[in-house]
């Protein structure tokens, strides 16, 4: 079962859409016949009646601010035919009735904190509200989840710490078994998470600081408490909390809430965020329904003598900062916030006021006396900043202000008004900094596999007979030096391969090719038959790995190269000839910046350049084969991307033959020279880039 509840301060019960059912439901479904309410004495007693008994005390939670009891129902409907009413009972203002997946939550909307009492009474439920035994103290309990009586041997495996990509603080807690009872509540600043019967290892037991993550959460302590495990969550600052859990995970999220004097309601969701409340006015005076806002909200209110008038208002369920807003904007007004105190005036006067304030302020700063004081450079040149504090294009320091350095101590003067010299401390402070650094490593990897296969005849047929009358003497060779060599026209013994009719061997690209020969003669040894056939069949695999590594700050530009410099000689504008160089390097060109959220985004320019020996470039220079990636990624710290790659793939299949024969059929190989080629190349360029922690070194 997954529970999913969040606190915010314009909590209000129809925006409950996860409502929490703990426990054995019901074997037929239920139903909210009629609701009563009676107060006497300070106590107020609401009755439910069922159309069916209850078999147990439904379980429910107090929530302080704003301060509501809410109970929930499993496996029953709302019967009441309507989901809000408004009683103004003692302390209870209102109750909401919420049905949700044949689920019902019965929420009373009260003026302050009050603790209750369930009884069951045939088929009635009385709830009984009184005030709390001190005052100002509320049941600030959340019971997120409830222990199961046979639980009772639960503990914590792991507690987990995380940064969410919004910046809020995220605490995993994994828990042994999924029923453990939890009750979260705020004491303080602090939020303290409670464990209900279950242990925690002593590994777990310790003070976790977290301030360098960089959310409203400065430490996690986890201690044990008898029987039970406490969590004690310290934020700081303006937050708000949400829990949910997931089978055995128990997750708690604190996000900051960014304070705006101006807004009425704090919080992180947009729009409207009050506590509802209903308006029905007939020609009322706008100072009363003031009040009357002001009453409901505990808010401070101070109303200029200027606003009069009166207004007819017929508003149900709406938030009351929305109501307050529709006030204002029909009868001309405006208002101006200040911690828990709210000015509510005509716009023009509020302007005049304000113009009056500034005004006032400007020439205090103009006959306020100057102070002198120093700011020591750490990370920072003083310089940068001195550019920064003059540069006329901006008003950090005032008409009278200046600023001296130093460039010996790198100390920056600073002479101006104490107000500003505040502004400038806070900017020294921000920008003056170590920068972070990065290690950026790229493999350059060039991979190979080459196959040819080469396959050739040579043969040939000599008849050496001696002559005899009336007889035809045929001498065959492959070329008329051999042949008149057996008949005795030339008495020089030709070379070998003239001596062949079909001269057609295997002729590899490299390697020397396999050759089988054989000769066949007769008795006589005067006709002779040569063949021999070779061939060569070659795999190769081969692979270049190059890694060129960097270091740089963050926002610095870094070049790494390796490689030689190739002369060569061009023509200048006289005529003569002077020798140039060009580069035949392998280089890294990389530019990084680190993300908020820990990545790196890099402007890149790789480029691998090697002298190509083998290209006949006819006496004008050695050939250079280039390979270039120019891009800009975005990769995670310590991930590993693939920027660039090339493939390319050679086929060919050659044939060289004697006409006609080498197309008769079966014997045609004779006067044949094949060749197959298939090569295939492939280039990949990886990039790793690694964030160097501060007070860790890289070697």
């Amino acid at each position: 079962m997954k529970l999913n509840k969040q606190y915010l301060l314009g909590f209000i019960g129809g925006a409950f859409l996860a409502v929490a059912a703990v426990g054995a439901q019901e074997s037929k479904p239920n139903l909210i016949e009629s609701m009563t309410v009676a107060s006497q004495g300070g106590v107020v007693n609401v009755k439910l009646t069922f159309s069916q008994a209850l078999t147990k005390v439904p379980l429910g939670f107090a929530v302080a601010k704003p301060a509501r009891i809410a109970v929930d129902f499993p496996n029953t409907s709302n019967g009441l035919g309507k989901n809000s009413q408004t009683y103004n009972e003692g302390e209870l203002r209102s109750v909401n009735v919420i049905e949700a997946d044949g689920r019902t939550r019965l929420v009373l909307n009260l003026n302050q904190a009050m603790t209750y009492e369930s009884a069951i009474d045939g088929n009635s439920l009385v709830l009984t509200l009184a005030r709390s035994a001190k005052e100002g103290v509320a049941p600030l309990v959340e019971h997120f989840s409830e222990t199961r009586a046979f639980q009772s041997s639960n503990s914590i495996r792991d507690i987990a710490f995380r940064r969410g990509k919004d910046g809020e603080a995220r605490i995993s807690v994994d828990l042994s078994d999924p029923n453990a009872g939890i009750d979260i509540r705020q004491q303080g600043q602090n939020l303290i998470v409670d464990f209900v019967k279950v242990t925690v290892p002593e590994t777990l037991r310790k003070r976790l600081d977290v301030t360098d993550f960089a959310t409203p959460v400065v430490s996690v302590s986890t201690t044990q408490q008898g029987a039970n495990t406490r969590m004690t969550i310290s934020p700081r600052g303006l937050w708000e909390h949400n829990a949910y859990q997931s089978d055995n995970q128990f997750v708690i999220e604190v996000k900051p809430v960014i304070e705006n004097p101006n807004k009425l309601v704090q919080g992180s969701r947009g729009g409207y965020q009050g506590e509802k409340l209903s308006l029905n006015f007939q020609n009322v005076e706008v100072r009363r329904l003031l009040q009357v806002i002001g009453e409901f909200t505990g808010m401070n209110m101070v109303v200029s003598d200027s606003v009069g008038g009166a207004i007819t208002l017929i508003l149900k369920d709406v938030p009351w900062d929305q109501a307050l807003d529709i006030i204002l904007q029909q009868k001309g007004l405006d208002m101006r916030k200040n911690g828990n105190v709210i000015l509510i005036a005509p716009r023009d006067e509020i302007a005049t006021k304000e113009k009056l304030d500034f005004e006032s302020k400007v020439q205090i700063s103009d006959l306020e006396p100057l102070r002198t004081e120093s700011f020591q450079m750490n990370y920072i040149k003083g310089a940068d900043v001195q550019k920064l504090l003059v540069d006329p294009k901006q008003t950090l320091l005032s008409k009278r202000g200046s600023a001296l350095l130093d460039d010996r101590s790198n100390i920056l003067f600073v002479k101006d008004a104490p107000s500003r010299l505040d502004d400038v401390r806070d900017m020294i402070a921000k920008v003056d900094v170590p920068v972070r650094q990065v290690m950026i490593e790229a493999r350059i990897v060039e991979a190979g596999d080459s196959f040819a296969k080469n396959l050739g005849v040579r043969f040939g047929y000599h008849d050496q007979t001696p002559s005899g009358k009336n007889k035809v003497n045929v001498a065959g060779g492959g070329s008329l030096t051999d042949t008149g060599f057996h008949t005795g026209q030339i008495a020089t013994n030709p070379p070998w391969t003239e001596s062949l009719s079909v001269n057609m061997p295997a002729k590899p690209r490299a390697g020397t090719p396999g050759v089988l020969s054989m000769i066949l003669f007769g008795s006589s040894k005067t006709n002779f038959l040569n063949a021999e056939i070779s061939a060569l069949e070659a795999d190769g695999k081969g692979k270049v790995v190059s890694s060129p590594r960097v270091m740089t700050a963050n926002q610095v530009e870094a070049l790494i190269e390796q490689g030689v410099e190739i002369p060569y000689q061009q023509a200048t504008s006289a005529g003569a000839t002077s020798v140039s160089f060009r580069k035949a390097n392998l280089s890294l060109k990389v530019k990084p910046q680190i993300t908020p959220d820990g990545r790196v985004t890099m402007t890149l320019d790789v480029n691998k350049d090697t002298p190509n020996e083998s290209l006949n470039t006819g006496g004008n220079g050695v050939a250079i084969d280039t390979k270039h990636v120019k891009t800009e990624v975005l990769v995670e710290n310590g991930g590993t991307v693939v920027i660039g790659g090339i493939y390319t793939q050679k086929t060919a299949q050659n044939t060289q033959r004697v006409p006609f024969f080498g197309d008769l059929p079966y014997v045609g190989w004779l006067f044949k020279n094949r060749e197959w080629i298939d090569d295939k190349t492939e280039l990949l360029v990886f990039i790793t880039p690694r964030i160097v922690a501060e007070g860790l070194s890289v070697r």
